[in-house]
């Protein structure tokens, strides 16, 4: 096992992970210098130790934070977010590969790109509409375009586990999938 596939789970001082999609997780040498900026309680540790001239230490594995992070109140409006509150489907068809975002409102006429007016949409179903509105297509969208909340975000991501969890994750994570050995 190389340090570079010891990520560390970071929680907040309320021992929650501070996101789950993506899930906070730091590089090991960003672990380990919080660690020694006193930024960070190690929580558990990998057996894998790292070496310098003057310390040998177990790289952490979880950490949390010294100081309580306030979770932000709105979520960023960025593409992946559009699909994770879509659940990664076409809003109009189902399909779940080539997925891009579909003005429903399109922007050549006053659509704006926001929350309320951006859904999901694979590329066949987007090049299908076009610049057209949904009733000019007769496409409409399965669920209505919202802002979601933070809450909502998190748990959507849940649905979606990392590639990478660590036994030592487990007690902080909720997941209804097994945890790697």
């Amino acid at each position: 096992m190389s340090p570079e596939s010891c990520p560390a789970l970071v929680l907040n001082a309320d021992y929650r992970p501070l996101s789950y999609f993506p899930l906070s997780v730091w590089p090991w040498q960003d672990a380990v210098k919080a660690v020694f900026m006193d930024r960070v309680n190690i929580v558990s540790e990998y057996e894998l130790v790292v070496r310098s001239p003057t310390l040998d230490m177990r790289l952490p594995s979880v950490v949390s934070l010294k100081r309580y992070v306030s979770p932000t109140r709105r979520p960023a409006f960025t593409r992946f977010n559009v699909f994770l509150r879509d659940h990664f489907h076409c809003q109009y068809c189902g399909e779940e590969s080539e997925l891009t975002f579909d003005h429903l409102i399109p922007r050549s006429r006053g659509g704006l790109t926001s929350w309320e007016n951006v859904v999901t949409a694979c590329a066949s179903c987007n090049l299908g509409k076009g610049g057209r509105m949904p009733w000019e297509a007769n496409m409409h969208p399965r669920i209505h375009p919202y802002e979601p909340t933070v809450h909502q975000l998190q748990t959507h991501g849940r649905a979606f586990p990392p590639n990478h969890l660590h036994e030592s994750w487990r007690d902080f994570l909720y997941w209804d999938t097994e945890l790697e050995p």
